[in-house]
């Protein structure tokens, strides 16, 4: 992958020779391609089927949803779009804040949802989702600017039991 051979990479290590900067620079470029391959892709974790939310449907359903789905947290699309999140948290701040749960039940997810999750191309790498669910509970992968899968830290703990 260099274009170095064998034998010159035996003498490098041997340190019976020192290389030029240019092949020591094909050297370690080879070697990060190689390890851009070998680390797992975001889209090899995520689960393709992104339950999600419109802005305009009423914090009832999206309750329902997530009672349904067992999910805590939901993107918020507009056109197919992520423009937001809701969650339990969201919901539950608004009845801390005094509003009664039939009232809030009418009212549009738009008017309670939180900033939309991060979102990255599907090909990036685990280690930049790793970085982004130390700072919130999910990251939304896409395609083309659409939602294409959705990685939560829940996804990270089963990619955790079967490589183990």
């Amino acid at each position: 992958m260099a274009g170095v051979s064998q034998s010159m990479i035996a003498k490098i290590e041997g340190l019976k020779i020192s290389p030029s900067y240019g092949r020591t620079k094909k050297i370690f470029d080879a070697l990060e391609e190689l390890e851009r391959k070998a680390e797992t892709k975001a889209k090899e974790i995520a689960s393709r089927r992104v339950v999600c939310v419109r802005r305009q449907d009423l914090v009832a359903k999206a309750t329902m949803v997530m009672r349904q789905t067992g999910f805590s947290q939901l993107p918020v699309l507009d056109n197919g779009f992520v423009v937001g999140s809701v969650s339990e948290k969201s919901i539950l701040t608004q009845v801390v804040k005094g509003k009664s749960l039939s009232e809030l039940s009418h009212e549009r997810v738009e008017s309670i949802m939180d900033e939309p999750f991060p979102q990255l191309d599907e090909d990036s790498p685990l280690s930049t989702i790793l970085m982004l669910l130390q700072q919130g509970p999910a990251v939304v992968l896409t395609k083309k600017g659409r939602p294409s899968g959705i990685v939560t830290r829940a996804d990270l703990f089963k990619v955790m039991r079967t490589r183990t």
